[in-house]
């Protein structure tokens, strides 16, 4: 008699329980990151654009570029939106990006226009002129601060022909200036208020595997130290901070630049304090992909989030979970590529040829 007592009190208190936990309400918030594949405008610029002008090999006209501007802005404008969610993303970090211009032109596109986005941009001094930016809905962020940082790397000499691996088709050559430094992007700090609450926010895009995986790997651990390095300066002057570290890393989640050089973790148990959580690493085990190269997928794009995100409670911003965009107006339907993303083509003006992930961050609401 005492057990059912008991139970029933049990039962009770559990819809008790319950039901005040229904009550509770969250704010969710998009944060993503997309790899906008070669966003020209058709203007000759002093930069490496002749192959994206009008008279150049991808015959780039202004109504292909109009075509691409509104595929994008279609993209965007529904990362992370479901039943539960139906605002666009509050952050976008984007790569590829060859000017402030084309952005300007991207945010007026209609399906971007209703949310209201800002842009922070600075040119690199990547050899084929293009940049990382950060687009951020005015009415949810407040960019309080915002810097370009330098990679600095170098190669001493040229790689030797001998033992040459394969080479990987990319764009994205990378060029040796004659002080044998290697230009590429920079790295894109922007600091600021999301919904009252500061966070930071990394935006990356590090060289790629051309001349193959191995011989071009330093670069991109270099790129890695130097993420780390960037976001160790920002606790020293609040150990409290909230920060994402997001971008096209031309690296796997398994890779040494991601692994030893942010030391990003697997699980959230293995994060230490100052420590930074990856959630797609899971994601890629399990066999998603947000690229693929030579029938095989992988996740080189990625957010990142600080220990700080991960912390019990969510009476602040806290991550909840992850994505990868992929709906099946973006893929491939036929052909040799099928299943890739739908890309740019002599045929077709696709989308971009990496499919864009995102996180949500919630936060309750009181």
């Amino acid at each position: 008699m005492r057990i059912s007592k008991n139970l029933a009190l049990f039962v009770v208190l559990s819809s008790m329980f319950l039901a005040r936990a229904q009550e509770k309400k969250f704010a969710i918030s998009t944060v993503a990151f997309y790899n906008f594949e070669n966003l020209f405008d058709t203007i000759n610029n002093p930069n490496n654009d002749e192959e994206w002008l009008p008279n150049g090999a991808q015959h780039w006209t202004s109504k292909k570029y109009h075509q691409k501007l509104e595929n994008l802005a279609r993209v965007i404008s529904q990362i992370g939106t479901n039943d539960q969610q139906k605002d666009a993303p509050v952050l976008v970090g984007g790569s590829e990006i060859e000017n402030r211009g084309v952005l300007e032109d991207l945010v007026k596109q209609p399906k971007m226009k209703t949310w209201d986005y800002g842009i922070v941009h600075f040119d690199s001094p990547d050899k084929r002129g293009i940049d990382v930016a950060l687009l951020y809905q005015k009415k949810h962020f407040k960019p309080t601060s915002y810097i370009n940082i330098p990679l600095m790397i170098y190669r001493d000499q040229k790689p030797e022909d001998t033992k040459k691996e394969k080479e990987e088709i990319t764009d994205d050559k990378i060029e040796i200036s004659k002080d044998n430094r290697v230009y590429t992007r920079d790295i894109l700090l922007v600091t600021g208020l999301l919904d009252g609450e500061e966070v930071n926010v990394l935006v990356n895009h590090w060289p790629s595997r051309s001349g193959g995986e191995k011989k071009s790997s330093p670069f991109r651990e270099a790129a890695g130290r130097l993420a780390r390095k960037v976001m160790d300066s920002i606790y020293k002057v609040n150990p409290n901070a909230k920060i994402m570290c997001m971008g096209d890393l031309n690296d796997g989640t398994y890779n040494k630049s991601v692994k030893v050089g942010i030391g990003a973790k697997l699980k959230k148990t293995e994060v230490k304090e100052f420590g930074v959580y990856n959630p797609f690493e899971q994601m890629a085990k399990e066999g998603n992909a947000s690229l693929f190269y030579r029938d095989a997928g992988d996740i080189f794009d990625q957010i990142m989030v600080s220990e700080t995100l991960i912390k019990e409670g969510y009476d602040s911003l806290r991550y909840w979970k992850a994505g990868i965009y992929n709906k099946p107006f973006m893929i491939q339907t036929d052909g040799q590529y099928k299943g890739y993303p739908l890309r740019h083509s002599a045929n077709e003006v696709g989308f971009s040829d990496h499919f864009p992930v995102y996180i949500y961050l919630i936060r309750q609401v009181k």
